[in-house]
């Protein structure tokens, strides 16, 4: 019986203080109708990233420059032994 009785207030004493902290939160408190709900903050909007522009072919690599250096012939018989 003694058990119980100390569940009871142990459950008791956790049901209050957890209602006490639900209640300090301003969301809660509006919800509950004690407090007006705040009025939501306008953000800024955030500046507009440019866009790609697809239909521009890129430029050309200058013809002294090998084009392809992975397949380049050269490149896989100037290995020194």
């Amino acid at each position: 019986m003694l058990n119980f009785f100390l569940g009871t207030v142990a459950g008791g004493l956790i049901a209050c203080v957890l209602t006490i902290a639900a209640a300090r939160q301003p969301e809660v408190q509006a919800r509950l109708g004690l407090k007006p709900a705040p009025a939501p903050l306008a953000l800024a909007a955030a500046p507009k990233a440019p866009e790609p522009d697809c239909n521009r072919r890129p430029e050309a690599a200058p013809k002294g420059v090998a084009q392809e250096i992975l397949f380049n012939r050269q490149r896989f018989w100037s290995v020194a032994p």
